[in-house]
């Protein structure tokens, strides 16, 4: 095989055979396939589509090119993938609470870039935690904890590490092929019982229109499918942040709270949705008010807290950190109160425009390589509808300085918007995709 035949024939629009495409992912990984060539093939899928059957056989073939886990666990391997958004840190609630309903969750997560955060450097945030482990002691923290979350190695997909830094610099990020390939050729390889799939829409997600959501959850289920892997997924709502809170260590803080018996919010309700799905799909609930019904009681009762603490401690965190969180999590040293300019009701958050004020400060990446400040971001900020009076505090601050938070503060003021009348409030959860 050829990789310029294979890209000629995507040009022209008809569509690679299973095994071209499984030869192209080994040429990503082993670098027979030049850079030249991988952006070739991006641009063609993304401007020509390579159909249901082509992205199933781009994600097996993008899974196949590295190390694919297998697990002997007593109970289901399951997961969840979010599609990215602000103040969104489930993944720290979901995974524990499964874990104390019997299922096993070897969660493969990434690093913030953009506007929004990272589960990995969320973790982190937690004082001598690595997430950054071998093969053997992903095994053990799974064993000890019921849950893992992890970064990748680099034998997991390594196709799609090559191919997603290519499309990074040539425009072809935004093809539905290539984004369900990269999430799911990742999720794949770690060895799934099934997968949910939380895709976002708004103003903090990265789909901003219900239309773009809905196709992409169904490309993700269809191709888990037809990969093998029972998935559903939820469109959910990014028209305001989902935590109160954005930002590393305030993140953390928000699902201490939710995981030390903190009365629901959006971050639990969200959670319980999710985890709810999990347990039905794998038949350890009936149905979904039965499924949320048991991740509510391992929450209330303090069992999914213990599943978090054993996580943290093998991991490398401290062994009191479900008790002692308060006082180990990093504390920005200037905190200042952003009041609100008008007496009214918070009518509209930019989502992408508050997660850049905390990048601004340092809790994110403009660049791989930029470092993170884990104690920097924004804390009690407002839910939509909620009135607010002139002068008073609307949300806080956390920075390292008076001028980056001076700088953040003028970015969250253009990013609130305040009218007199409540708006409409959007639900949580707009669609079921199953």
């Amino acid at each position: 095989m050829e990789a310029r035949a294979i890209i000629a024939r995507l040009r022209r629009g008809d569509r690679p055979a299973e095994a071209e495409l499984a030869w192209f992912a080994r040429g990503l990984a082993d670098g027979t396939v030049s850079d030249a060539q991988a952006g070739a093939f991006a641009m063609a899928v993304c401007l020509r589509g390579l159909g249901d059957a082509g992205r199933v056989a781009l994600t097996l073939a993008m899974r196949d090119s590295g190390e694919r886990l297998q697990w002997d666990c007593p109970g289901p391997v399951l997961d969840k993938h979010s599609t990215g958004g602000v103040g969104d840190c489930v993944s720290l609630v979901l995974a524990p609470a499964l874990a104390a309903c019997g299922v096993y969750v070897p969660m493969i997560s990434g690093r913030g870039l953009g506007h929004s955060g990272g589960t990995l450097d969320k973790l982190e945030a937690i004082p001598g935690l690595d997430t950054s482990v071998d093969a053997a002691r992903f095994r053990a923290i799974l064993d000890s904890a019921g849950c893992a979350i992890v970064g990748a190695s680099a034998e997991i997909a390594p196709a799609d590490r090559r191919l997603y830094a290519i499309r990074d610099v040539t425009a072809t990020v935004d093809s539905l092929d290539l984004i369900t390939a990269s999430i799911l050729s990742k999720k794949l390889a770690a060895g799934l019982d099934g997968l949910v799939l939380d895709v976002k829409l708004g103003s903090g997600a990265f789909m901003k229109t219900p239309e773009q959501a809905r196709d992409l959850a169904r490309a993700l289920v269809a191709t888990a499918r037809g990969a093998g892997c029972p998935a559903r997924a939820v469109l959910s709502d990014m028209n305001q942040p989902l935590a109160p809170s954005l930002g590393n260590s305030l993140e953390v803080a928000e699902c201490m709270k939710v995981l030390t018996g903190a009365p629901g919010n959006a971050l639990a309700e969200l959670s319980l949705a999710l985890g709810a799905e999990l347990l039905v799909g794998a038949g350890l609930a009936p149905d979904l008010q039965a499924g949320a019904a048991q991740l509510a009681a391992v929450l209330a009762d303090g069992r999914a807290a213990a599943h978090f603490g054993r996580m943290v401690a093998a991991m490398g965190g401290p062994a009191d950190f479900v008790e002692s969180w308060p006082r180990l999590l990093p504390v920005a040293p200037v905190i200042r109160e952003v009041n609100a300019p008008d007496t009214g009701h918070v009518a509209a958050i930019d989502g992408e425009a508050l997660g850049m004020a905390v990048v601004l400060l340092g809790g994110g990446r403009r660049v791989e390589t930029d470092r993170i400040d884990p104690a920097v971001g924004l804390s009690d900020v407002p839910r939509l509808g909620a009135r607010v009076a002139k002068g008073q505090p609307m949300l806080r601050i956390h920075a390292a300085d008076a001028g980056t938070a001076e700088a953040a503060a003028e970015r969250v003021l253009r990013a609130i918007r305040i009218a007199p009348q409540a708006p409409p409030l959007p639900p949580l959860i707009h669609e079921r995709i199953c």
